[in-house]
């Protein structure tokens, strides 16, 4: 799943690539790809892309013109103006975004493939978005206010902001009862980080995933703190110019225990750890997370006495 890093890779690169440029068609090719019906897509038709923004996890791409009036915002963060649409698009587990010098041959037909949607500008490039698998989860949504999106609308504060500082991150995890990995990836309590990210930041924090928040001592809320913004920081950067078609691969490159099971730490050597859900699983290493102690490879997992 992209997450935060991959996201603002992908903002850098279409900011490159899609601002300034007018939209001429766009195409749902899947069912239930589109989550909105007022404004409708027509409305874009014409438009200018003004800004690329995200919130999390979420694209937002920012027009005006034509259908959609003058004076979108044109900040990093997705800013708004009178008259500004906003293509909200997250591409949930197995979608992503992959751009194009042209579009060849017939247009493509609905429901063939992992294509779900298509975006056509005036110069004749563009983009489509795909995704694999049977479940289809990717949504894209057109409307005047990115708070009209009620994932946008639930998200906690950007990790990657000026703004996040140690204080702010010690304000969140006050009260908090849940075990560390799950509250990381909490898109309510902090924007943008999933599984991978999650178990990059613990191990380089050097704490078990099922450590509970509530026990967590001033120092540790610093290392995790410190840890979070390293790890995130330092993807961005490995992302930094990557083209859109390559940051999966940059991702698993610069991973260094999630997806790893089997294979040495990098840090200590031991063997890198599993404990699978029914729908995902987490990588940790017991020497530098848990004391060398192996976790239990259930759900609701414990340290095994």
């Amino acid at each position: 799943m992209p997450e935060v890093p991959e996201v603002e890779a992908l903002r850098t690169f279409l900011d490159g690539h899609l601002v300034g440029k007018e939209i001429v068609r766009v195409l749902p090719l899947t069912v239930n790809v589109l989550k909105t019906y007022d404004p409708p897509l027509s409305a874009l038709e014409g438009t200018t892309v003004a800004a690329v923004g995200r919130h999390g996890k979420y694209l937002d791409i920012v027009t005006a013109g034509a259908g959609a009036g003058a004076g979108a915002g044109g900040t990093g963060d997705g800013g708004t103006g009178d008259g500004a649409l906003h293509l909200a698009v997250h591409l949930a587990r197995a979608g992503w975004l992959r751009w194009k010098d042209s579009f060849t041959g017939a247009p493509p037909r609905p429901g063939k493939g992992p294509l779900a949607w298509r975006t056509v500008l005036a110069e004749g490039d563009g983009f489509d978005l795909t995704e694999a698998g049977t479940t289809k989860r990717l949504a894209v949504h057109l409307v005047r206010d990115p708070a009209d999106v009620p994932g946008i609308a639930r998200l906690g504060p950007d990790p990657l902001a000026a703004s996040f500082d140690r204080a702010a991150f010690a304000r969140l995890l006050a009260g908090e009862r849940r075990q560390i990995k799950g509250a990381l990836r909490d898109q309510r309590l902090l924007a943008g980080i999933g599984n991978a990210y999650s178990d990059e930041i613990l191990h380089a924090a050097r704490m078990s995933p099922f450590k509970p928040v509530k026990n967590l001592s001033e120092d540790e809320i610093t290392e995790l703190y410190q840890a979070l913004r390293t790890t995130l920081g330092d993807a961005v950067e490995r992302s930094r110019g990557v083209a859109a078609g390559a940051l999966k691969a940059e991702k698993r490159t610069g991973l260094r225990v999630h997806g790893r099971t089997g294979e040495a730490c990098p840090v200590c050597g031991d063997t890198i750890r599993e404990v699978s859900f029914s729908d995902s699983s987490l990588q940790y290493c017991p020497t530098c997370q848990t004391g060398g102690r192996p976790l239990a490879d259930r759900r609701m997992s414990r340290l095994l006495k």
